[in-house]
């Protein structure tokens, strides 16, 4: 019985690892006639190619791919976590420092949440840290409106359904109350779409402001909004392999703030 199976790996996979875009994103490009194999217009993502085939992005020779690198944002609220805004809000990929490369975002947060993000330059990191299966814990900071009592916390810990959607057992603890709000600490595994603004709704109280102070071993810390800091390529290979996670070292990068709505290079 011989293997068929075709040596290399799939084109999408090494436009991504090259920085060039993400997977999907570079199946967009295939599909836009935008990307050749040795000279030849391809149209379709299922072709695996090897480190002897020549292959160009928008007419520029797409090289070996970069080294893995993760970074720390400081999201502020205000911003959509896309490439581009089909309202034309300002991105977090346009509030980029211009000394950034191209990154992709590891998760999301959504307009009005802010705090921590992951950034990096490879699509198989992304994938591999957004995966449910890696169980990392997000911790935010939660301040509502009105105040919420352990019986309705009880719920959230227990695990909820919210418009037939499962929420997994969250950890909650009741911070403090502070005039007409009170502040909590939530901490979730899954991550899913506005999960806890939702599951508060359920509970007869509002968001009105959502800070993400962890994502699993990394920290928020003292990183400034629109601040941004890489990791060192050990804390980045540790993380990446099944050794135990560290404390993780940053390498601090300044700040710089453009102006709003400026967009990012694809």
């Amino acid at each position: 019985m011989t293997n068929d199976t075709p040596s290399g790996d799939r084109i999408a996979k090494v436009l991504s690892r090259a920085g060039i875009a993400s997977r999907r994103e570079a199946e967009r490009m295939i599909a836009d006639g935008r990307v050749t194999v040795n000279g030849k217009i391809i149209d379709s993502p299922a072709l695996n190619v090897t480190v002897s085939d020549k292959i160009t992005a928008d007419g520029k020779l797409v090289g070996e791919p970069d080294v893995p690198r993760i970074w720390l944002y400081h999201k502020p609220a205000g911003l959509v976590t896309t490439e581009r805004d089909e309202r034309d809000r300002p991105t977090v990929f346009g509030a980029l420092p211009d000394h950034m490369p191209r990154v992709m975002s590891v998760g999301r947060l959504d307009l009005n949440s802010e705090g921590l993000m992951l950034l990096t330059n490879d699509g198989g990191v992304k994938r591999k840290l957004e995966l449910p299966a890696t169980g990392w814990l997000r911790r935010y900071r939660v301040r509502i409106k009105g105040s919420a009592s352990e019986a309705k916390l009880d719920q959230l810990r227990a695990g909820i359904e919210v418009e037939g959607i499962r929420y997994q057992p969250m950890i909650v603890t009741f911070d403090r109350q502070q005039g007409a709000n009170a502040w909590l600490t939530v901490s979730i595994r899954e991550g899913k779409n506005r999960e806890i603004r939702r599951v508060m709704e359920a509970i007869g109280v509002s968001v009105n402001r959502l800070i993400r102070v962890s994502y699993g071993p990394f920290q928020l810390g003292d990183l400034k909004q629109g601040e941004v800091e890489e990791l060192k390529q050990r804390v980045v290979r540790d993380q990446l392999g099944l050794s135990s996670k560290p404390t993780p070292t940053r390498v601090r990068k300044p700040v710089n703030r453009p102006s709003a709505g400026k967009n990012r290079r694809s």
